[in-house]
């Protein structure tokens, strides 16, 4: 992996890994999207337990799904991008079944690792679909682990992780990958191609999902100041509009949520589309960095809502794909997959860890949630 944002080299912990053998599966650990308008209500439930979201807002959110028919294109689109995974393992040579969970919607990874135990598979590579640091983009993603490693101990009581009986080892965040970077600036020149020549060069502009100001502040090693998912979000910003050749670019938020008196990362896409055409700007190109892939969020935020906003502000407005089909891509999952399959790899790196453990000590620890 290239280097990181500045700032975010820290002395790891021990990572501790119990075994230092081969693996033998890949789980593709996702957020979940429900599947038709009887699992909207359902799905965002299990998205909000614990955070006391009144119902009222739930049912404002589902319209969104409804709005597409109930269904997020997510789960199809993580889907082809395993069976195009498989298929990159496989001409690789390298004989490891590829598994599909979610946190939020079915197939849940409980359900799924209690699966993968079934069929005999013990030491297990965990990639994340989020490139990032931070709670949400990150830790939860160990929370995930150790959830369903539970959830096997209750259903299979010889399924101890302590002594190394059953290993998920989390993939490290790869959001300066250079394959990464080149996909996505892959992306942004076919949606400059598609606005066509003008006498105005379009504004390049990047989102990713918002946060509390709370929440980046606590993102991060403890003794390393914070933001660090902010800092990364805007140095791969950088890094793909570097690769472009584009000096000029924003890097705004999107997908807020929560009660207004609470700070968010800003400003949102919306309120910059006003500022941008309050400055004269009439073409603008939207990336969307912080996702690998198109769900609820993505296509409604930029593909309705922004899109909106630029048509009355008479802006042309185009927005770039995400990464997740482009075979660098898909590539770079096998290059970590072949880095950490034989039971090495880099096990300092930013992220990775073992059943549920993070890669630096308190890290990304929201103040409102229990440590561990």
């Amino acid at each position: 992996m290239s280097s990181p944002a500045p700032g975010d080299t820290t002395t790891p912990v021990d990572p501790a890994p119990l075994v230092s053998a081969p693996f033998d599966a890949v789980l593709f650990l996702s957020f979940g999207g429900p599947d038709g308008p009887d699992d909207v209500m359902p799905f965002l439930e299990n998205v909000t337990r614990g955070r006391g979201i009144p119902r009222e807002r739930l049912e404002s959110v589902a319209e969104h799904y409804l709005h597409f028919g109930g269904v997020s294109p997510i789960n199809r689109l993580n889907l082809e991008m395993i069976d195009a995974l498989r298929d990159e393992l496989g001409r690789r040579g390298m004989d490891l079944p590829v598994y599909f969970g979610n946190r939020n919607w079915h197939p849940m990874v409980e359900d799924t690792l209690a699966e993968m135990y079934t069929a005999g598979h013990r030491r297990i590579l965990v990639f994340p679909t989020s490139a990032w640091g931070g709670y949400s983009g990150c830790r939860q993603y160990h929370e995930d682990i150790d959830r369903a490693l539970t959830a096997l101990a209750g259903r299979e009581p010889g399924s101890g992780r302590s002594d190394g009986a059953v290993v998920l080892r989390k993939l490290p965040q790869y959001w300066s990958h250079p394959a990464f970077v080149a996909a996505g600036a892959d992306a942004v020149r076919r949606a400059m191609d598609t606005l066509g020549p003008g006498d105005e060069t379009p504004r390049l502009v990047f989102t990713a999902h918002s946060v509390p100001s709370s929440a980046d502040a606590a993102s991060g090693p403890a003794t390393d100041g914070g933001g660090l998912y902010s800092r990364q979000v805007m140095a791969a910003s950088r890094a793909v509009a570097d690769e472009l050749g584009v000096t000029d670019f924003d890097q705004v938020w999107q997908s807020r949520s929560g009660p207004p008196q609470i700070p968010w990362l800003e400003p949102d896409i919306c309120d910059h589309l006003e500022s941008l055409a309050a400055e004269g700007v009439r073409r603008v190109v939207v990336y969307p960095v912080g996702f690998i892939s198109d769900h609820l969020e993505v296509i409604w935020d930029l593909d309705n809502e922004a899109a909106e906003v630029a048509e009355r502000l008479g802006m042309d407005y185009a927005r770039a794909d995400t990464v997740g089909p482009d075979p660098r891509f898909i590539s770079m999952i096998g290059d970590f997959v072949e880095a950490y399959a034989g039971g090495n790899g880099d096990l300092a790196a930013m992220g990775c860890g073992d059943n549920g453990r993070t890669c630096r000590d308190r890290c990304c620890v929201p103040a409102a949630r229990p440590r561990k």
